[in-house]
């Protein structure tokens, strides 16, 4: 019987468990610096391997923008991504050039967003985590911890 209530009261846990991204202890400060002056510093589970390796050497067009870093700090950056990363086959395809947002992941977790929730002017995009997150930038992503903005019209 003891059994039978342990199994249950993982499976309750795993859902949430999965929505902890904390940032690894040893990102680089430069990492938290460079990436987290534009926008959230996105824990590297959020893409696979090849798609940091994408973002990383493609910084000098980064989204319309040169994000470009210093050699000293880039290959510390691209090494602390690609080693933590998510992986590829419970992410799936992030799309050319890669995005978070276009994950099979990411659609699967936000499917029931309205398209017009992204454009409001309080959210933006939905490569804006912290608008609903509250507690994105701690690696919460969990559905307990949200907070949506009440729509306008």
């Amino acid at each position: 019987m003891k059994t039978i209530a342990l199994i249950t009261l993982l499976g309750l846990a795993l859902p949430a468990l999965a929505d902890r991204l904390p940032m690894p202890s040893d990102a680089p400060a430069s990492f938290k610096e460079e990436c987290g002056s534009c926008h959230l510093a996105y824990p590297p589970a959020l893409l696979a391997a090849d798609d940091w390796r994408r973002i990383m050497n493609g910084l000098n067009d980064h989204f319309g923008s040169d994000a470009t870093v210093s050699p000293k700090n880039g290959p510390k950056i691209k090494s602390f991504l690609e080693s933590h990363a998510g992986r590829a086959d419970r992410l799936g395809n992030a799309g050319h050039p890669p995005r978070i947002t276009q994950t099979q992941r990411f659609i699967r977790k936000h499917h029931e967003v309205p398209a017009k929730f992204w454009r409001d002017p309080r959210v933006k995009s939905a490569a804006n985590c912290e608008a609903c997150h509250r507690g994105a930038a701690n690696g919460n992503y969990g559905e307990h911890d949200i907070a949506i903005p009440e729509l306008r019209d």
